[in-house]
């Protein structure tokens, strides 16, 4: 049986599990109330810093979901993005507008990673 590691885990949620050589990381937000970008380079530090718990980084992440709270918000998002993903180590990704846990929230990333 694989032994199951679980990072920053609460009473409802990990923010992130280690199984099988396996990385899934819950949605990561940012700051309430900031910009686009400002939660996108938030929410990509918190995920540097679990697959960095973790054992891995980012070259190893195999899957991306965003969800942002307005599309028309894509291209800001995405800017940040590119400065931050590993040349050719882009994932495999996901993007869609869903409403947010708070309307505060612009966007949320989800990602699995290899160790």
């Amino acid at each position: 049986m694989s032994e199951i590691k679980r990072i920053e885990c609460g009473k409802r949620m990990s923010q992130a599990v280690v199984a099988n050589g396996m990385v899934w990381l819950a949605g990561q937000v940012g700051e309430p109330g900031a910009s686009v970008a400002d939660q996108t380079r938030a929410v990509l530090a918190q995920v540097d810093r679990l697959l960095a718990e973790a054992g891995t980084d980012k070259t190893r992440i195999v899957s991306a979901q965003i969800w942002m709270a307005d599309m028309a918000d894509f291209a800001q998002m995405n800017a940040v993005w590119d400065e931050w993903v590993a040349e050719g180590h882009a994932p495999a990704r996901a993007t869609g507008e869903a409403k947010l846990a708070t309307p505060d929230y612009k966007v949320e990333i989800i990602v699995t990673a290899l160790l």
